[in-house]
């Protein structure tokens, strides 16, 4: 009952009513990172989007996954073994 509450009326937390009905509708899992971050593809336009594991917090996002999420690359870090470079820094 908690997390229905939380869904309609604290969107900075998780996801929101709107977007559950819309990732089940028109979304396919991609895959999750360390964070507990869930990605999801578009099943027709590709577009992409990430529910968090707690606020919503951009900077949250792994240097793979932020590649993904911004169509710098087309496949998944889920689907290959992403290794990060040495430069780029944890969160």
């Amino acid at each position: 009952m908690k997390q229905f509450i939380l869904e309609i009326f604290a969107w900075w937390h998780k996801q929101t009513l709107g977007t559950r009905l819309f990732t089940a509708l028109k979304g396919v899992k991609v895959g999750e990172d360390e964070f507990g971050n869930v990605y999801y593809k578009g099943k027709k336009d590709g577009r992409r989007w990430v529910i968090y594991n707690g606020p919503a917090e951009a900077s949250a996002i792994p240097p793979g996954w932020h590649g993904w999420m911004h169509h710098r690359t087309d496949v998944a870090p889920s689907e290959v073994a992403y290794q990060a470079r040495e430069w780029e820094k944890p969160h």
